[in-house]
């Protein structure tokens, strides 16, 4: 069959959520046995949101082939189980790039380079990079901003000329908000009026309307709707808000989404969606009556989204362990030797989050002494683990001035020192360990019996690494080296054997957990969180 392309826009507001939207779609048409990817385009001009400041664009996500991304290809990874790439994220910072380059070395012969057709050229090239892989039957591609933006024009202007081109192989799904006013008591349907209206004027008539909304739309209203923006009535579908996003797919189903899509390009279809296994999670989720606690140590607590990938999979561990997450968010900046005990009162486990720089890190040390000391269940990720190994020099080994030359170039014990082949970059973008790379896990360790196997595959992203000189000092004091590059010998996991559940990865794990397949090491740290709130 043809490759059908979704276009996934919003207006009214931002962070509605078309990355749930994207996301859930995603998940019904795969569970009709659809191939389907799903892409997501961001009007800013960074190349990519790997310099970004979690404060400015939430969290940076790692994709297995080394692509630093938005953070909704998270979403799309958790909900549809299937790996994204480079090809799945597009800046228009990357359109630009590719088009300059193009110029510099004479492509265009000689010709004026414009935003159309030159800009709008190579993003519609970009739209159907994955279509013409001929793997897949389906392409969402979510346009990142709010209609009206001036960042976004070219996307939609790359939009109307494909929903022309490819005609019913291409739709429009348009993301509204339809605000709730308390003191009239009344739903209004007036800013998606206006923001249909913006679309049409960029020369776009959206397919679908899917309205945002905390009350629920009377069918009167729904049809106002669709009279006024030229959609037929039963395109016109309410997101009301639930509980859990993952109840986002059945809600859309209930309306039918899936199959107005199918109909709307022309896709024979028969049945409906198998969704027994997401139903199960679910089930997991709502029949849950214990709860466990676990602590987050970091400093960009305050930014929820900062963490997201953590949070889903510590929730997903969670349910898959019949348990509730309580997920307490501890800030590194505030804590020391003095109030850590009071900070961590209560914790089944704790997690020492992953990060960049100097800032919170002293309160990271001492919430790792105290768990240390106390034996609670502790996962150090990346710098977390980083930490795990200088709290350990330092309080264990007695190297008092441990440190990483991150945080003290002139530190006399540098446990933690800059990798070899990163010593002579100067350009920050894309320039890290990243992506997925292999792990060979000691037989017998904790980290290997969570796996259940010796050979494992995560995602990275950093500069620094455990300095190798170390290794039998830490080794004999009982902190285990217990996994290692088959290729570098590169330290990725540490743990202390004689405590319940102590272990740093160097890797990612967070990226590779989704709700079909949660990580086991998320799995494992909080079933020993739980035994321990038991104990």
């Amino acid at each position: 069959m043809e490759t059908k392309y979704i276009f996934v826009t919003g207006g009214v507001v931002s962070s509605l959520g078309k990355g749930i939207i994207s996301s859930s779609l995603a998940r019904l048409l795969l569970s009709r046995g659809f191939r389907v990817t799903i892409q997501k385009f961001d009007p800013y001009i960074n190349i990519d949101p790997g310099t970004l400041n979690p404060y400015e664009h939430g969290e940076c996500y790692v994709t297995v082939d080394g692509h630093e991304a938005d953070l909704d290809l998270g979403h799309y990874e958790r909900f549809t189980n299937v790996h994204t790439s480079r090809a799945n994220n597009i800046t228009t910072g990357r359109i630009y790039q590719s088009v300059i380059d193009k110029e510099r070395r004479g492509d265009y012969l000689g010709k004026t380079v414009q935003i159309v057709p030159h800009i709008t050229d190579e993003i519609k090239r970009n739209v159907k990079l994955l279509g013409n892989t001929g793997k897949y039957d389906f392409v969402i591609t979510e346009i990142g901003g709010t209609v009206g933006d001036i960042e976004s024009l070219p996307f939609l202007e790359s939009m109307r000329q494909l929903k022309w081109e490819l005609g019913s192989n291409c739709i429009c799904i348009h993301l509204t908000y339809v605000p709730f006013i308390k003191a009239a008591k009344e739903l209004k349907t007036k800013p998606t009026q206006h923001s249909v209206k913006q679309l049409q004027e960029v020369g776009i008539q959206p397919d679908i309307l899917i309205l945002r909304t905390e009350k629920d739309i009377p069918v009167s209203m729904r049809r106002k709707v669709a009279l006024f923006c030229n959609v037929s009535p039963d395109a016109v579908i309410q997101s009301i808000d639930v509980p859990s996003i993952y109840e986002v797919p059945l809600t859309m189903h209930e309306q039918h989404l899936d199959e107005i899509i199918l109909r709307k390009t022309n896709t024979p279809y028969e049945g409906e969606p198998d969704m027994s296994r997401w139903t199960e999670f679910l089930d997991k989720m709502q029949c849950a009556e214990k709860t466990v606690t676990i602590g987050l140590v970091g400093k960009y607590v305050e930014l929820q989204d900062a963490y997201k990938s953590i949070n889903e999979s510590l929730f997903q561990a969670a349910t898959y362990n019949n348990h509730k997450l309580n997920l307490v968010y501890i800030h590194s900046e505030k804590v020391d030797d003095d109030n850590v005990a009071e900070k961590l009162a209560g914790l089944d486990g704790v997690i020492i989050a992953p990060g960049f720089g100097q800032r919170g890190i002293d309160g990271k040390f001492s919430a790792i002494k105290y768990c240390r000391e106390h034996d609670v269940p502790t996962f150090g990720i990346c710098l977390g683990m980083q930490c795990m190994v200088i709290e350990f020099a330092r309080n264990v080994l007695g190297l008092k001035d441990a440190n990483s030359t991150e945080m003290n170039p002139q530190t006399p014990y540098n446990v933690i020192d800059l990798m070899e082949e990163q010593k002579s970059i100067s350009n920050m973008g894309g320039t890290m360990r990243l992506g997925a790379y292999d792990c060979v896990l000691r037989d017998g360790s904790k980290a290997a019996q969570a796996y259940g196997t010796t050979f494992v595959s995560e995602r990275h992203r950093h500069r620094f690494e455990f300095n190798e000189e170390y290794r039998k000092a830490f080794e004999a004091a009982g902190m285990q080296c217990v996994g290692e590059n088959p290729d570098t010998h590169l330290v990725e996991v540490v743990e202390i054997p004689k405590l319940k559940w102590f272990i740093g990865t160097q890797y990612h794990p967070e990226y590779s957990s989704t709700v079909l397949s949660p990580n086991p090491i998320f799995l494992s740290f909080v079933k020993a969180a739980i035994d321990n709130a038991k104990a």
